[in-house]
């Protein structure tokens, strides 16, 4: 099969999630249940393969483009990137109404990672968010166990291997030094996992805590810990904006 071809056919329960019906686990449940049809058809596998001009209806109901929204989230400290956890850990759905539809995060932080955090039901765009070659930069300000001096801010930006992985920074600065740690801002231009953690491990530091506070032109502002509120238009737009520079750039 050819890799259009395989783009343009995709399982069952991934074709409702990328619309924005609905997590992919729930999906599942819906078609395991007989409440999905496919060309007038119940479908009760999950990976049954459709293709974009199928009609498919769950409960008699056209699936169907819904409002596409943006959202962006102050991830509290201690929450989870997930729609459930076997643990029982609070999860960022925990801080959003359960009245708007399925929404995605775009990316992830990890569970002693907070700030800002996107999630949408438009796929599509996510992707083009994430995308590696996108190279949208995105702004942390990090706390370490130490005094930053010059040297490890030029080792920062030099690079540090990890895992096959090189792990450096596009910008790093001193925000402030304390007698035993310092805040430092740093910009990546890309997003390998646990990227600022790993490079600093390697560099004997430690991660005292770390919050991101921009991605590409939206920044996270003084939205309170734990709140969310739809992007505005302005910052949808200049959001798109910088994914075409980047794209167009390269």
């Amino acid at each position: 099969m050819s890799d259009a071809k395989q783009r343009r056919n995709i399982g069952l329960a991934r074709r409702l999630s990328k619309a924005g019906y609905c997590s992919r686990s729930s999906a599942g449940e819906l078609i395991r249940a007989g409440r999905v049809r496919v060309n007038g058809t119940v479908r009760r596998d999950c990976e049954t393969p459709t293709r974009p001009t199928d009609r498919i209806t769950v409960d008699g109901a056209d699936l169907s483009a819904k409002q596409r929204l943006y959202l962006m989230l102050n991830k509290p400290r201690g929450v989870v990137t997930t729609a459930s956890d076997e643990r029982g850990r609070q999860t960022i759905y925990d801080c959003i109404d359960e009245q708007l539809p399925w929404l995605a995060p775009v990316g992830r932080l990890d569970k002693a990672s907070e700030g800002l955090l996107l999630l949408t039901n438009d796929s599509e765009w996510a992707e083009k968010i994430l995308a590696p070659e996108t190279h949208l930069s995105k702004t942390y300000h990090v706390q370490i166990n130490t005094v930053a001096d010059e040297d490890l801010l030029t080792a920062m930006l030099h690079g540090v291997r990890s895992e096959g992985d090189c792990l450096r920074v596009r910008h790093v600065r001193r925000l402030r030094n304390g007698k035993r740690n310092s805040w430092l801002e740093i910009v990546l231009d890309e997003g390998k996992n646990r990227h600022i953690r790993r490079m600093l491990s390697g560099l004997d530091v430690e991660v005292l805590r770390l919050l991101r506070v921009a991605i590409g032109p939206l920044a996270l502002g003084n939205l309170s810990k734990g709140a969310y509120r739809m992007l505005t238009t302005a910052e949808k737009e200049a959001l798109d904006s910088a994914i075409g520079r980047k794209r167009s750039s390269r």
